[in-house]
């Protein structure tokens, strides 16, 4: 599972075997250790509620994922969903979650567990 973060938006990226995982256990997290803290995010499959929302706690960001969609993600095509979350001063956060593609540029980073790129084009 990756992560990208920039301004009050947040994209998170996973493998077929990552959305395999999620779809089975409703729940996804992956750890960075700095030695004396550790940053944690997660995906977790959400009972009520139709939009994905996203929270900050303890060091971890969860981003709440709609059963509905999750189900749908697993066992069909679609690629992701976002949502606009509103947070305070009418601002957003913006959500994104979304299977992890091949790129088809030179990249030193193992893909097989990636979906193939629909475009062929990175």
């Amino acid at each position: 599972m990756k992560i990208r973060i920039k301004g009050n938006s947040i994209r998170i990226r996973l493998s077929r075997t990552e959305i395999a995982d999620f779809g089975a256990q409703g729940y996804l997290e992956e750890l960075t250790e700095f030695g004396n803290a550790a940053f944690a995010y997660a995906l977790k499959s959400n009972v009520s509620g139709n939009e994905l929302f996203a929270d900050f706690a303890n060091g971890k960001i969860t981003v709440y994922v709609p059963v509905a969609m999750q189900k749908e993600w697993v066992e069909t095509d679609v690629v992701g969903y976002e949502h606009n979350m509103p947070i305070a001063d009418g601002q957003h956060l913006f959500l994104l979650i979304e299977k992890d593609f091949k790129c088809i540029d030179n990249t030193m980073e193992d893909q097989s567990d990636n979906y193939e790129h629909p475009t062929n084009v990175c």
